[in-house]
């Protein structure tokens, strides 16, 4: 019988805890869980907490927790994950299915091809709103740490604030595949925008450690490149 997981952005330990806001009202009115159902609680430290549901109430759902368990181990490949902002759900897309494969932080970038303005306000619930498809990616999965969806800033910024063993820039145009690099265990990949990173933005890439590679022939949407672009890393170097 599968078990429901859900994050809890709280402490956690053995006893009763209550379930508010828009979390009890998923539990309790879309999944209509009852008195008696099993949950899985965690709260992106590593730890998952079994537990049952005790009472459930129109703004709030009461739930008994167990010990702390050991969650899903993270993959030894640590993978800071670049890319470039795109329109309506493909960005949402490409969060979801990097979080699955086991990225480690996301950071959306402008570049200069990207179409996406996002200022202020705007940005901020963008953000909030993405690091929420992580979190739901996250209770999907299995995984128990939630990778953090860093702030969108300009690819020049996010290329000088980098920390890893080996700097991926991807492109069509470029000879060199991926099994012909060395072997990383922190990787930075940068995926272009809709348009595809500029000349000068892959020139300037590689001026700054970045290796271009490629992943085969076809030219791959923006939203479908780091699907690849991971499954393929985390072959290689990983967990897959």
């Amino acid at each position: 019988m599968r078990v429901s997981r859900f994050y809890l952005d709280a402490p956690l330990s053995e006893g009763e805890h209550l379930l508010e806001g828009d979390l009890a009202h998923y539990v309790g009115r879309v999944l209509r869980l009852s008195p008696g159902a099993s949950v899985q609680i965690f709260n992106g430290s590593g730890q998952e907490w079994p537990g049952q549901v005790l009472q459930v109430g129109k703004r709030e759902v009461q739930v008994s927790l167990k010990p702390a368990v050991p969650g899903l181990a993270e993959s030894s490949l640590k993978v800071h994950l670049g890319q470039a902002l795109s329109r309506g759900e493909r960005m949402d897309w490409a969060i979801q299915k990097a979080v699955e494969l086991g990225v480690s932080e996301i950071t959306p970038l402008f570049t200069e091809r990207c179409e996406v303005k996002l200022q202020g306000e705007r940005a901020d619930k963008r953000q909030s709103h993405w690091q929420q498809i992580a979190i739901s990616a996250c209770e999907q999965c299995g995984r128990s740490v939630v990778p953090p969806v860093h702030p969108p800033q300009p690819l020049d910024a996010w290329q000088g604030s980098l920390d890893a063993d080996l700097r991926l820039v991807l492109h069509h145009r470029t000879d060199q595949d991926l099994t012909q690099v060395s072997s990383p265990r922190k990787l930075a990949v940068l995926i272009g925008p809709e348009g595809g990173l500029s000349e000068e933005e892959i020139e300037r890439s590689i001026a700054q450690g970045f290796v271009a590679a490629r992943f085969g022939p076809r030219v791959l949407r923006t939203e479908t490149a780091p699907i690849v672009a991971l499954s393929i890393a985390q072959h290689l170097w990983g967990d897959l």
